[in-house]
Parts: structure tokens; C-alpha cells; sequence
């Protein structure tokens, strides 16, 4: 069953707990297509018995012409002997992606509910992997949805300095090739704060996400 995410999460949104809009239900294809049309997301707390979903009031962006590669990535980039791959392991991705916390949060944010859900929607053409090989061995990993041509990004992860850098390089340039303008990556952290993300108002991104939806665009990635 549809869930009744609000229209407008901007009025909708609790900020006195991060921006809840809405609590209960499962990650089904059609709730998770519904909710990140509308700029919210399942975030599971620990202790909730209950899948709470929000849309925070500060939300981390990257304007993809803003993306700033540095000398020494940019280096790594050219020198790299990697392979870079899309869809191709997506639930290994999201197993390497689990073992890993959120920030500010202890344990893993992936439950196995979250690892079904985001699998079925995978399999239904709206959630994407960016992998990074060093031979047979996953050493950076990216996955994250793309719904009305906006790609939200979940988690990243690396086994090997830079690797999952160039993964989300990887990604923005398909996304520009394809026309888009915004990466949204949900919360800002230092590590992406380097490459040019940037955190605005929860009203600010639901502006830019209405207008990057407005394009009519389809996302499409390889394999």
C-alpha cells in the first residue's frame, strides 16, 4: 500500500527530529519511488520500531558545475589502472556499504528490510551501483536512486584510498553527459565537501529538485 508522504515535506517536516515526515510502513518499490520524488528518504533509527522517513531541513547538494577536482585526484584519476563499472555487483555494493555507519549514527543504517527494498528497486531500474575493481576485487563502491531524473546518492564506501572518489567522478560525468545539474547527496561531509558539495536550506532543495524534475529526463546507466 501507498504511503501518504506529504506533497509539500517543507510544511509537512517535524525539524525537532530532523525533519520526520512521516513513520511506519516498509520500503516497498512503489514507497521508495514516491518518497524520493518528493526529496524525502527512509532513514532507520536504532530503537524505532517503526521505518521513519525524512526530509531534512538541511540538505547536502553537489551542483554538478561546481564539482571540484583537485591536482592530486585529478592525477589519480589519469593514472589509474582500475576498472569502473555500473550495476554490475549492485547487492555487493550494498553488503560492502552496510558494514559501515552512517554519521552520527552507530551500527549500520542498512537493515536487511532496507537491503530487500533497495534490491527490489534495483531490479526495477531505479537504484544504481558505481563499482570499482582492482582485477576481481571490489575496492570502492557508490550506490544511490534516480528517480525523475534526479540521482540521490546512499552511501560510498572505499577499500583503497581514492577508489570510491572516482567512483562518484565516474558518476558525476555520466550525470552531466545526461544533462543533469544536481547530485543530491543527503548529508554533507568534509570528504565531499572537497569536491565542491554544499549544504542548503531543506526550501532550497526542494526548489532545485522540482526544477530538475521539470526537465523531463530519464536517467540511464550501463549494464
Amino acid at each position: 500500500m501507498l504511503l501518504p508522504f506529504p506533497n509539500n515535506p517543507d510544511a509537512a517536516a517535524d525539524d525537532s527530529v530532523e525533519g520526520l515526515v512521516l513513520v511506519g510502513g516498509i520500503p516497498t518499490v512503489e514507497n521508495l519511488v514516491a518518497a524520493y520524488s518528493r526529496g524525502i528518504f527512509p532513514w532507520p533509527v536504532p530503537g524505532w520500531p517503526v521505518l521513519p522517513w525524512f526530509c531534512p531541513p538541511r540538505r547536502g547538494i553537489l551542483r554538478l558545475e561546481r564539482l571540484h577536482v583537485g591536482r592530486s585526484l585529478a592525477r589519480a584519476q589519469r593514472q589509474s589502472t582500475w576498472r569502473i563499472s555500473f550495476n554490475e555487483a549492485f547487492e555487493q555494493v550494498m553488503r560492502a556499504c552496510q558494514q559501515q555507519p552512517r554519521p552520527n549514527q552507530d551500527g549500520t543504517w542498512i537493515t536487511p528490510q532496507l537491503l530487500r527494498g533497495y534490491t527490489a528497486l534495483h531490479q526495477a531500474g531505479y537504484a544504481h551501483s558505481v563499482e570499482v575493481w582492482d582485477g576481481l576485487e571490489l575496492i570502492g563502491v557508490l550506490y544511490g536512486v534516480a528517480v525523475r531524473g534526479v540521482f540521490a546518492g546512499e552511501s560510498m564506501f572505499h577499500y583503497q584510498p581514492n577508489a570510491s572518489k572516482l567512483a562518484l567522478l565516474a558518476l558525476a560525468e555520466s550525470l552531466r553527459s545526461q544533462g543533469a545539474g544536481l547530485l543530491d547527496i543527503q548529508q554533507l561531509t568534509p570528504h565531499l565537501a572537497a569536491l565542491g558539495a554544499e549544504e542548503v536550506s531543506r526550501r532550497e532543495f526542494l526548489a532545485l529538485l522540482a526544477q530538475e524534475q521539470a526537465a523531463g529526463r530519464i536517467l540511464r546507466f550501463g549494464s
